[in-house]
Formats: structure tokens, C-alpha cells, sequence
């Protein structure tokens, strides 16, 4: 009985979902890695690791490729500054980059 205004919503509202599979599917990956990742030969190593691993995981998601980022941020890091580190997460750099396109073209 407790859940009899979230039954209806999703009675009233045909396009609602009845489950979440599509967004559990989604990030599976992650989660199944988190598991994985807490074993690592010391803490140190595991936040590393995570911070790669989120990075990587970024990528994918907003279509960037890991490889082409990672070449470019890793070149680009020793000369950024604090406050020009925003730029280099994976979608920011993504919006660069396809502005950098259009101006060239």
C-alpha cells in the first residue's frame, strides 16, 4: 500500500518504465568493477586505479576515444594550471575539441 501513488503514476503515464533494466544495464560495468578494483597491492594503487577507471568510463560514455584523450590530456598536464585542470575532463574536452573542428573548417 505504501507504494499506491508510484503505482499510479506509472498507471498514468504510459511512457514510464515499469523497471530500470536499461539503466542497471548501463552501469553494470562499473559496478561489477568497483568490486574488482578494492584489491589492489595498496590504497595508494587503488586510487589511482579508480581515478583511471572513472576516466575511462567517462570516455565511453560521452563517446570519446580512451586512447586519443589520454594521449592529449597526459601531454597537455605538466603545462596546466589548477584552474585549467576543468578543461581536461572528458566531456569538456570533448566540446573543445568539436569546437576547435568547426573553427578549422
Amino acid at each position: 500500500m505504501n507504494q499506491w501513488a508510484t503505482l499510479e503514476r506509472f498507471l498514468n503515464h504510459g511512457e514510464v518504465e515499469i523497471d530500470n533494466n536499461l539503466v542497471e544495464n548501463a552501469i553494470r560495468p562499473t559496478a561489477i568493477g568497483k568490486k574488482n578494483w578494492l584489491f589492489f597491492g595498496s590504497e595508494e594503487a587503488g586510487q589511482r586505479s579508480a581515478v583511471i577507471y572513472t576516466l575511462l568510463e567517462n570516455c565511453r560514455r560521452h563517446g570519446v576515444e580512451p586512447y586519443t584523450y589520454l594521449k592529449d590530456v597526459l601531454e597537455r598536464l605538466p603545462t596546466t594550471t589548477n584552474q585549467q585542470v576543468g578543461q581536461l575532463t572528458p566531456l569538456n574536452w570533448q566540446k573543445a575539441r568539436q569546437t576547435q573542428a568547426k573553427l578549422a573548417a
